[in-house]
């Protein structure tokens, strides 16, 4: 169970941070080492106030960020498991922010297999094919995906919006089109890569602040729609990696947000607890 639990939490995007990764269709190229990547610093930055410039650009990726109340998606997810093993599956997410995650996956025949309601302090999940249902604190989501997730940064995570992007910024490299960002955090070394223009996100790679953990991630944003105002990734490739390896490609196919929503989750009289 718990390798869907897997793709319920974190394909559905998403993503994020403790395994590796082989490539889909798309190749998203191969992962660099934060300490190989050259970078400009105020010295090389065409005698720029690289303080400034970074000060500025992050202050865009903030205003940048996705504002919603509510959140709904259809989504189409493939998964290579540790074992080169595929999977394809389609998820409905729905999401009230600061409150409530709902998602439903289904097979190749539209039957439902696994549902799940997360909110700030649980995580319920009802394995239908089974007729089992859990229910745990948050520190399960964090099991399962080898991600320090909760609510919030998994909102994040979901709607497409930076994560784990500390303030303290050490370093800029500049790239044709493209700015390069190291952000040192409480967890993560974050090579976060904007579009110069506008400021939407390219990729982010992750490398674990504890190096005896060994943890990488590299996120890989594209196809991008304006709705409503608000630039949205379409298409997210995650390759994550440590002890073990997988990769994720989620394609949203139907996405809109700040409607009204219902999140129904109950658990049937002869399921169960698992």
């Amino acid at each position: 169970m718990k390798k869907n639990v897997f793709i319920l939490l974190l394909a559905p995007f998403l993503l994020w941070s403790c395994h590796s990764v082989r490539h889909l269709k798309k190749s998203i190229g191969p992962v660099v080492p934060v300490d190989t990547i050259s970078v400009v610093t105020a010295d090389t930055v065409l005698r720029e106030d690289s303080g400034a410039i970074i000060r500025e650009n992050y202050s865009r990726i903030m205003e940048n960020k996705i504002q919603y109340t509510t959140f709904s998606a259809k989504v189409d997810i493939d998964y290579i498991d540790p074992d080169g093993k595929k999977t394809n599956v389609n998820a409905h997410i729905r999401m009230f922010k600061d409150s409530v995650i709902w998602i439903t996956m289904t097979g190749m025949l539209g039957i439902e297999g696994l549902r799940a309601c997360i909110t700030n302090d649980s995580v319920k999940i009802l394995d239908k094919t089974k007729k089992e249902y859990t229910i745990r604190t948050m520190a399960y989501l964090q099991e399962v995906t080898a991600l320090p997730l909760d609510l919030s940064s998994l909102q994040e995570l979901l709607i497409g919006n930076p994560v784990f992007l500390d303030s303290t910024i050490t370093s800029m490299n500049r790239s044709g089109t493209n700015i390069s960002f190291l952000s040192m955090g409480e967890f993560f070394k974050n090579l976060f890569t904007i579009v110069d223009s506008d400021k939407k996100i390219v990729s982010c790679k992750l490398d674990d602040m504890d190096n005896a953990r060994n943890r990488t991630c590299y996120l890989d944003y594209d196809g991008y729609e304006n709705h409503e105002g608000k630039n949205f990734a379409t298409e997210r490739h995650i390759s994550v990696s440590e002890a073990k390896k997988m990769d994720l490609h989620l394609d949203f196919k139907q996405y809109s947000f700040n409607e009204t929503l219902t999140f129904p989750f109950s658990v049937p009289k002869n399921y169960t607890r698992k």
